[in-house]
């Protein structure tokens, strides 16, 4: 099972471009979808969700084509966007019921089977009679995960799901997502590199609308390894570094600020070369020094 995106367009009546010609190829597995707020993840979330239609181009799940068979589509899809509503008042156990009865479980005994194993698997099971109003931010997006995964989907979408989680909810859910990708396309949408980095086996980073490179992880570090380099600086260095090496990221440590940046080779005195990670390809590709053929596997001669 693959899903297969081919030059997917979508523009609003403001003008704004959402997305621009989005060729991606999903397989099996957790992919990563990386990009900051505003680059178009949500858009193509939802247009793989079938909520919206580009303007061109083509989606195909395996043999099903997404834009034309929606029907098809959401008898095998589960969904958690970004921001969803709970009835406050309803116990967590009533409420996926009635969502398991909306997604056509009619028979009773094995509804309750399926909800139980749902919310054993979300860890939700000891509190299943409560209200979801009095739900943490984590319990109510793992909540979200056990009505989207009603019908064993073959294609799970979760949008930012990890955005306003405290560190411990966090890493629940993110061990919950990696059991998820075990058997079915899942697409992990977020602007967390940490989130991508620590679950998914693919990915691509998007901004502005277009795809910027589309790689695996550890493929993706060791092509940039060479090519990252430190130095700590007084923050009013920085404007010369800037304008000097390209610089990728700053961050600011005890008073002073620690400066990344990217380099073929040694750019000067006072830089050490550091083990790139998952972000530093990430600022890499967004600020135009590394992509699609930077990341491509070396071919044997």
């Amino acid at each position: 099972m693959e899903l297969q995106i081919r030059q997917v367009s979508k523009s609003y009546a403001n003008g704004v471009q959402a997305l621009q010609n989005i060729s991606l190829s999903v397989p099996a597995g957790m992919y990563g979808l990386l990009g900051p707020n505003g680059a178009g993840k949500s858009t193509l979330m939802r247009i793989l969700a079938t909520l919206q239609e580009p303007d061109e181009g083509s989606v195909h799940l395996g043999s099903v084509d997404v834009l034309r068979q929606k029907n098809e589509v959401r008898q095998t899809l589960g969904y958690l966007p970004q921001e969803f509503g709970v009835y406050p008042k309803a116990r967590a156990e009533d409420l996926l019921d009635y969502f398991a009865v909306l997604k056509g479980i009619t028979n009773r005994a094995l509804r309750r089977e399926t909800t139980e194993a749902l919310l054993r698997q979300t860890n939700l099971w000891d509190v299943r009679r409560q209200q979801l109003g009095g739900f943490s931010g984590g319990m109510k997006q793992r909540f979200g995960v056990a009505v989207a995964l009603l019908g064993n989907p073959r294609l799970l979408i979760v949008d930012e799901p990890t955005a306003g989680l405290d560190p411990a909810e966090r890493v629940r859910f993110l061990n919950l997502l990696s059991e998820l990708g075990e058997n079915s396309v899942v697409i992990l949408s977020t602007h967390i590199v940490a989130d991508v980095a620590e679950l998914c086996t693919h990915m691509a980073i998007i901004h502005q609308g277009r795809i910027l490179l589309e790689a695996q992880p550890l493929e993706a570090v060791a092509a940039l390894n060479g090519r990252i380099w430190r130095r700590m600086v007084e923050k009013s260095e920085l404007p010369r570094l800037e304008q000097e090496h390209r610089v990728i990221s700053t961050k600011l440590l005890s008073g002073r600020t620690l400066v990344h940046v990217y380099s073929p080779e040694a750019p000067g005195p006072g830089f050490e070369l550091v083990q790139a990670d998952l972000e530093d390809v990430y600022f890499s590709t967004m600020a135009g020094h590394f992509g699609q053929a930077a990341a491509q596997p070396s071919q044997p001669a």
